[in-house]
């Protein structure tokens, strides 16, 4: 039901495919250290996710303390989940330049340093700043690099891959709550929050585990050139290959900048090789300028394959599919964390304090979307089901419940719509295996970062809309009304896109044909 990136022709070397071998498979693709991998998207989903979609608890605390309205106070936590994922086709740069593990570390230090920074805080507003940006980059530059690595090391169980790692959010979510809850009783909330910030150092550790794959590796779920000079081409150089396809530059000026490159690189070695006798002083300035020759060829190839998957004549953005998939990503996400972040309230406004007490909505949720992910994703990886038909009798379920929630005044109606919403939810571990299938794992992590950041503009603004309405009309009911709404439209996109894709074989063999 959906395409494949065969069918896009997104992998950029589609010209190799004549005349070529496989390689041989790696012992850690789909086995050994990929499993490792998986625990650690596994801690990073707990204490990433789960801890904000705990956030609900805090945001009563904030409520409190600074005494402002409800939709001002949202903020806080919107800014925290939407920037997380609004920066991530930015955060894909910093993979492209530094690599997976690299940009995971420098993510787990700022989201310690937001939490830790916020239990200083004097009003809402620094709340923005500590919180909302630095922890929320922070989170970014961790989350994106747990996705991307699972998605690199699995091929043949990639959605049962990314839901065990995803169940993280179900757990964290659990467990956060329940750790929030108590840490604020005991400590109060400033003292919960630069404890959080000490728990969250354990994403360095996370970011450690996620070891990179030789490119050889990351080649083998496709079919490379047999031809050696044509390999070492694209080793050298791949983002002139990249530009190339995508009409961005020609390809004599990179071969000309790249031969330059290596000429003076080559130059110092050389030099330092055979120039023992000259002053140690010339020798220093020598390894500086090698090292300053080296880091800019990786930022100028980093930069170059990140600008022409976004830019380029052939970017992500000339895919109709694609297009469509990000629209619904837009609606969403709100619809999900909304719940998250406004049940505490709604319960205490119904009188059901003490049963939440015993059994909160929101871990009720996190529980079931657990088994959500799990389930949806075995399902998934049976031949005979389609993961595009999965997700969208998912997004059907979680809309119906959103729109439906606000009908349900008692506990155990708001438990079971919870529960329902729980496990439809799990259709998120389904989204990085149906935007890999759109576009080839190369341009997963660019492709991918594109449909965080719509689900971060969602989450930006859902929270804080559902507190402004509720401001205004002393009542949650329309936030949800028209959350679900907003939802069912991009759903409708997501139903238009089998329309779209069945037009794509014939415009490819169309301009084949031209060739």
């Amino acid at each position: 039901m959906y395409a494949s990136r065969e069918d896009i022709g997104y992998d950029f070397g589609d010209d190799s495919k004549v005349g070529s071998k496989p390689i041989k498979p790696n012992p850690n693709i789909d086995g050994g250290w990929a499993w490792m991998i998986v625990l650690s998207s596994f801690l990073v989903h707990i204490l990433i996710m789960g801890s904000q979609m705990a956030l609900g608890i805090l945001n009563m605390e904030w409520l409190e303390e600074f005494n402002q309205s409800r939709g001002l106070t949202a903020w806080v936590s919107s800014l925290s989940m939407g920037i997380t994922l609004i920066v991530g086709p930015f955060i894909g740069l910093f993979i492209s330049m530094c690599g997976c593990r690299t940009t995971a570390i420098i993510g787990g230090i700022l989201n310690a340093l937001g939490w830790i920074l916020s239990a200083y805080a004097s009003n809402v507003h620094y709340l923005f700043l500590t919180f909302g940006v630095t922890a929320g980059i922070g989170s970014g530059m961790v989350y994106l690099p747990a996705v991307v690595m699972v998605g690199q090391y699995f091929q043949k169980r990639r959605a049962l891959a990314q839901g065990l790692s995803t169940t993280g959010t179900g757990f964290g979510a659990f467990l956060m709550t329940a750790l929030l809850k108590y840490l604020c009783t005991e400590f109060g909330w400033r003292n919960a929050m630069f404890i959080q910030g000490a728990i969250s150092l354990n994403l360095c550790v996370c970011g450690a585990l996620m070891r990179p794959l030789a490119p050889k590796d990351l080649r083998e779920k496709y079919v490379v050139r047999s031809d050696s000079e044509e390999n070492r081409a694209k080793a050298l150089s791949h983002s002139t290959e990249t530009i190339k396809s995508n009409g961005v530059l020609s390809e004599e000026p990179e071969k000309k900048e790249e031969a330059a490159n290596e000429e003076v690189l080559g130059s110092v070695q050389h030099i330092e090789t055979g120039g023992k006798s000259g002053s140690g002083r010339s020798l220093y300035g020598l390894r500086i300028l090698k090292t300053v020759s080296q880091l800019t060829i990786t930022v100028r190839k980093g930069f170059a394959l990140w600008y022409s998957s976004y830019f380029g004549a052939a970017s992500l953005f000339t895919n109709r599919v694609f297009v469509a998939f990000i629209i619904w990503a837009l609606f969403a996400y709100s619809s999900f964390v909304i719940p998250f972040i406004h049940l505490p309230e709604i319960v205490k406004q119904y009188n059901l304090s003490r049963q939440d007490n015993v059994f909160p909505l929101t871990s009720i949720i996190a529980i079931v979307h657990i088994f959500g992910k799990v389930i949806l994703g075995f399902i998934s990886d049976l031949p005979c089901i389609s993961t595009w038909n999965v997700f969208l009798m998912a997004n059907f379920t979680l809309v119906t419940c959103i729109l439906t929630l606000p009908l349900m005044q008692t506990y155990v109606g708001l438990a079971v719509v919870c529960a329902l919403i729980g496990f439809s939810s799990g259709y998120f571990s389904l989204m990085p295996v149906v935007t890999e299938d759109l576009v080839g794992t190369k341009h997963l992590a660019n492709a991918y970062g594109i449909i965080i950041c719509a689900n971060g503009i969602s989450a930006l603004f859902g929270p804080p809309f559902a507190g402004w309405i509720y401001d205004i009309t002393q009542k949650y009911d329309f936030s949800f009304y028209i959350a679900g709404l907003l939802y069912m439209v991009g759903i409708i996109f997501l139903l238009i896109q089998p329309c779209i894709q069945k037009k794509q074989p014939r415009e490819k063999s169309t301009e084949e044909a031209q060739v």
